[in-house]
């Protein structure tokens, strides 16, 4: 199913309908903190990527406090959040650390 397609509800019982109305709201938390971790992680790729060492470290505690947040709610799982959050760390420790020879 397309993302953001409303589901149809066939029963007409009131919890039914309650429930449906509880996934929706549901649905769009999620959606929201999904974005906001993906944009959080596009802007500090990109940052390690141009090698913008002080734009990279005044995102990389934002970033990972919306991963952290993720986890908490349940968009993520904590492996995958953990996972996230060391690859971009590893990065932007070499990025910021002097290159030996």
């Amino acid at each position: 199913m397309a993302q953001g397609t409303p589901t149809k509800v066939k029963k007409r019982k009131k919890s039914v309908l309650k429930r449906a109305r509880q996934s929706h709201v549901r649905a769009a938390f999620n959606r929201a903190n999904r974005t906001r971790v993906r944009t959080f992680m596009k802007r500090m790729r990109a940052a390690i990527a141009a090698k913008d060492a002080n734009s990279a470290g005044t995102l990389l505690p934002a970033t990972l406090s919306a991963i952290d947040r993720a986890i908490s709610k349940g968009v993520l799982h904590e492996n995958t959040g953990n996972r996230y959050k060391s690859r971009l760390t590893l990065a932007y420790q070499s990025l910021s650390a002097p290159a030996k020879a």
